[in-house]
């Protein structure tokens, strides 16, 4: 069942025929997605994309440059952090993005909590006074609030205000078998791979390790309604081209994800001998992800749907923004075929009695058949229209175009369309 525009007894039939598909549980992971193709322009190329039947794609801005994960504020404001050192302001109706601040150290990531700007770089977490509606914020006012490992290879971190108010950040180890946890015997920037959270009842904030062994953890968020975080994992390299499959796991307090020591092999945890320091913690303690995505996808953010938004169907389960990566087949290299490599995607991780079923396919189609990508997801958000928006930090310009004018990145909206097939 999708939910359209409608008015009138038809809008109330389509509101209970969702009712009694969700029935007491509210999640209806049997519910399948029906599907239409879309014509769309993108930077003056016409392209097709595959939407839910019933909601259309929308490009709002296409001129950021590597836009990353974004959040919007309680006044509706839209703020997207980037690797090229902007935070970008987008007021509605999000086709208009300003500079509101630019760092030298990677703001991948934005949160808020009262009165100030949470800012996740490379090498902290750092913070801003911040009054809603603000367009500008001087650099010289965004100071430290806790220091970070930093450094080279996965130097993104994401932060998040969970639901009890604390603020939580997700870094990865640096390679595919760097000697590297958050857990006593390693030095400070070493302390890296899973989810931390903060710390404020001292006289400085420290960290805490809330779930370690895990890779790449970029995107994470909490299901509604039961408090349960959820992160997406990006797995190693060296295992070739289908092997180890891409994580979304549930997160626990002290959960232990396994790597670099330990892959989940679609069926097993696994021994992985790339590092030869023994593993902090036994076989019998890794948790095995509650869904998989094909290796080599890149998962990057993820946006439980809240029970007002999307499709009634798809309420309570999670959206993730596959990145697409650049491995290729037979073995998995970066040399070869470029049609072979993994497509970027919008996909969604169904849920059903509060337990993960499969992952269907959302938005499709950012892949030619040559292998040139025109958008490569990278953040989710639900948005105060309660449709979903999604960056994409390349593929929108290219050639001359991107070389003159800069900003290959863009914003995309998928919403409810009166004029979907039905």
């Amino acid at each position: 069942m999708i939910l359209r525009r409608t008015s009138g007894l038809r809008l109330l039939s389509t509101l209970l025929d969702g009712l009694a598909v969700i029935g007491t549980s509210g999640l209806a992971a049997d519910v399948p997605l029906r599907y239409r193709e879309q014509t769309l322009d993108v930077a003056g190329e016409r392209r097709i994309v595959r939407v839910p039947d019933g909601y259309m794609l929308e490009v709002l801005a296409d001129d950021l440059d590597e836009p990353r994960l974004l959040e919007f504020t309680p006044n509706g404001d839209l703020f997207i952090g980037s690797s090229s050192g902007e935070v970008y302001r987008l007021p509605p109706p999000y086709t208009d993005p300003t500079v509101l601040v630019e760092l030298d150290d990677y703001p991948h990531s934005i949160a808020f909590r009262e009165g100030e700007m949470l800012i996740a770089q490379n090498h902290g977490l750092y913070r801003a006074p911040y009054r809603a509606g603000e367009a500008r914020i001087d650099a010289d006012d965004v100071k430290l609030l806790a220091k970070l490992p930093g450094g080279a290879g996965h130097s993104s971190r994401t932060v998040r205000v969970g639901p009890d108010g604390r603020v939580y950040v997700s870094l990865g180890i640096s390679g595919n078998c760097s000697d590297q946890y958050l857990g006593k015997g390693y030095p400070f920037e070493d302390r890296r791979g899973g989810v931390l959270v903060l710390n404020e009842g001292g006289q400085a904030p420290t960290w805490e390790a809330y779930a370690s062994g895990l890779r790449n953890p970029v995107g994470f968020d909490w299901q509604p309604g039961t408090s349960g975080l959820y992160v997406s994992n990006n797995g190693p390299d060296h295992w070739g081209y289908d092997l180890p499959p891409e994580y979304f796991s549930r997160a626990e307090p002290n959960s232990f994800h396994g790597m670099p020591w330990f892959q989940y092999d679609g069926e097993q945890v696994r021994r992985d001998d790339c590092t030869g320091r023994s593993p902090p913690r036994p076989r019998g303690e890794v948790t095995p992800p509650v869904a998989t995505f094909p290796a080599r996808s890149a998962p990057m953010g993820v946006a439980f749907v809240p029970k007002d938004a999307m499709t009634l169907a798809l309420v309570g389960d999670a959206i993730v923004a596959l990145h697409g990566s650049w491995a290729i087949l037979p073995a998995g290299g970066a040399g070869g075929d470029p049609a072979t490599q993994r497509s970027p995607k919008i996909v969604v991780v169904r849920f059903e009695d509060g337990e993960a079923q499969r992952v269907d396919d959302l938005v499709t189609g950012f892949q030619l058949p040559n292998g040139k990508r025109w958008a490569r997801p990278v953040g989710v958000a639900i948005g105060p229209d309660r449709a979903l928006y999604f960056t994409s930090d390349e593929g929108t310009s290219s050639g001359l175009l991107r070389y003159f004018v800069g900003g290959n990145g863009a914003v995309f909206r998928l919403r409810p369309s009166a004029t979907a097939a039905e």
